[in-house]
């Protein structure tokens, strides 16, 4: 996989239609979540792409610490459903703590997981860091990686 990391600005029309589709794909249709996934955040983080083919089939935002919790943070972490068997999360998932601490100059970094990926993102360093709580109907833990 290869992988782009962009500001808002810096995004193509293309691009950001292709990432808001896989949003919706995955967080309202696959999930069946009626929620506003634009949230004014998208503007203020820094997108990670990830392409095989030329086609966007993984994608996070990365946040500074301050900017969404006290620590940096990784949110929307997605996978094309049509690509999940060739285990891209995890490829994902270290790309974009590699760019946290190479942007950031960090290590600590706090997510928002929801539950039923707990055990995906234990095995990429993150430990449970709080009480289960809904979001958007969904169960989910804040989960820190130091």
């Amino acid at each position: 996989m290869q992988f782009t990391l962009k500001t808002f600005p810096e995004l193509t029309v293309q691009e950001l239609y292709e990432i808001l589709r896989l949003r919706s794909e995955i967080f309202v249709v696959e999930q069946n979540c009626v929620f506003l996934d634009m949230d004014n955040k998208d503007q203020i983080a820094l997108h990670l792409i990830g392409r095989l083919d030329q086609k966007i089939v993984a994608y996070t935002r990365l946040f500074d610490a301050g900017q969404y919790y006290a620590e940096s943070s990784i949110g929307r972490v997605i996978v094309c459903p049509r690509h999940r068997n060739l285990k891209l999360g995890h490829e994902l998932m270290q790309e974009s703590i590699a760019q946290i601490e190479n942007v950031f100059k960090t290590k600590n970094v706090r997510i928002g997981a929801q539950c039923y990926l707990q055990k995906f993102y234990e095995t990429n360093g993150f430990t449970v860091d709080g009480a289960i709580y809904l979001e958007d109907g969904i169960q989910h833990v804040e989960m820190i990686k130091k």
